[in-house]
């Protein structure tokens, strides 16, 4: 862990643990789902080297929720996309950057208006954002018959970059099943014993839970049972806890995120099962906020992500510090998410024949590693990212609790 960070005030807003906790599931979400370099350029405005390059404006538009359950998700997906035009004089890839801001909402319902609306009323060149995955699979067609770009900052689901795959949508996140692969994996290989694997009832918590058991009996790990739990509106997780004690498992892997994480993390400690079966997951149940919200609880949970704000590399640390001094918090991996959309945008337009979809999608086709990422350097693979994912733990740093990186399980492609 770098001392700079340790020692850094992580002061978390009340205000958004609170909204977290009373909004349900809002960090790996969604009915179907769920830069240059990061100190800066320089007062000229740096812009990467290359054959393409552009003057004059692109127009942006960021398609995030600003209402709603993910508004939280939506913050911190503006904040990273401010920061890092911010630190590059408002430019991508020379050209001068108008952020058209439109609001995703809750699910495709709403989403995919909007993103209708900016591709039609606000003529944009290119698309950013997008939390739910409804959404990102509603309005994928819709890119194909404008040729314009989308980068999908979030949005998990599998068929976005697998079945659904057009060449006009990218995405700068993760896939569902690939977050919890390294942990099955990784768990199989600690012969830790029968597993049990509880998530929310959804297409996300499917797609992981298939994952997660998949990789784990392909590994030889044996599954002590199963429990999916209605979507949202779980409050006393006792009977599924029941359940839980009831097998003879050795510990607990689950995906839960936003509010139901806060809770079953500490209906777990409250159980009592704690110290007697320890708790796994994807690393949505501790990422961000959340883990103001649960508090000790939270102390000793493993989990496997793309980001921890604890990695050390140049990129993260500077990232980090940027992030912490505009806004007085962590960044979390939402932010990180869309700050690499800026970054892989900045770097393909720089190389483009122009803005047309077909020029910039190719642009971000030839790309190769990104060097430069808070998350490590990763790499586009079938128009999603190919890159590492750590092991993490919950730990006390001087009074607050951070994400502390135990160890990197390596590199992984969409599954």
């Amino acid at each position: 862990m770098k001392p700079s960070v340790a020692r850094m005030s992580r002061a978390i807003s009340r205000r958004r643990v609170l909204g977290l906790m009373g909004a349900g599931s809002v960090a790996l979400v969604g009915s179907a789902a769920c830069g240059s370099s990061v100190g800066g350029g320089d007062d000229e405005g740096d812009t990467p080297s290359g054959g393409g390059g552009g003057s004059g404006a692109v127009k942006v538009g960021l398609v995030i929720p600003q209402a709603g359950i993910y508004t939280p998700l939506g913050i911190d997906m503006q904040r990273g996309w401010e920061l890092w035009l911010g630190q590059h004089d408002n430019m991508l890839g020379g050209y001068t950057v108008e952020t058209v801001i439109a609001d995703e909402g809750e699910g495709p319902d709403t989403g995919v208006p909007a993103i209708q609306g900016v591709l039609q009323n606000d003529q944009v060149d290119v698309v950013v954002g997008i939390v739910n995955s409804a959404t990102a699979l509603g309005a994928a067609e819709s890119f194909a018959e404008a040729q314009k770009v989308l980068v999908i900052a979030n949005a998990g689901a599998a068929a976005i970059t697998g079945d659904s795959i057009n060449p006009y949508v990218w995405r700068s996140s993760f896939v569902n099943a690939q977050v919890v692969v390294p942990m099955a994996e990784y768990l199989a290989a600690q012969d830790i014993g029968p597993v049990y694997v509880m998530s929310a009832d959804y297409a996300a918590g499917q797609e992981v839970v298939a994952g997660f058991v998949g990789a784990f009996e392909a590994a030889g790990g044996t599954v002590a049972g199963q429990a999916l739990t209605p979507f949202m509106t779980t409050q006393d997780f006792q009977p599924f806890l029941s359940g839980i004690q009831a097998t003879d498992a050795a510990a607990t892997f689950v995906f839960y995120s936003g509010g139901e994480a806060v809770s079953f993390v500490q209906q777990y400690a409250e159980f009592g099962l704690k110290d007697t079966i320890p708790l796994y997951g994807s690393g949505f149940l501790t990422e961000g906020s959340v883990l103001g919200g649960q508090g000790d609880a939270a102390l000793g949970i493993r989990t496997t992500l793309h980001y921890s704000t604890e990695l050390d590399n140049e990129a993260n640390t500077a990232f980090v510090q940027s992030y912490q001094d505009a806004h007085d918090e962590l960044p979390t991996c939402f932010a990180m998410q869309i700050w690499d959309a800026a970054n892989v945008l900045d770097r393909a337009l720089a190389e483009s024949a122009d803005l047309s979809g077909d020029a910039i999608s190719e642009a971000l086709g030839g790309l190769g590693e990104i060097d430069d990422s808070p998350r490590g350097p990763w790499s586009f693979n079938g128009q999603t990212p190919e890159q590492n994912f750590y092991l993490r733990e919950v730990v006390d740093s001087d009074g607050v609790l951070i994400n502390s990186v135990l160890e990197d399980l390596g590199t992984y492609a969409q599954p």
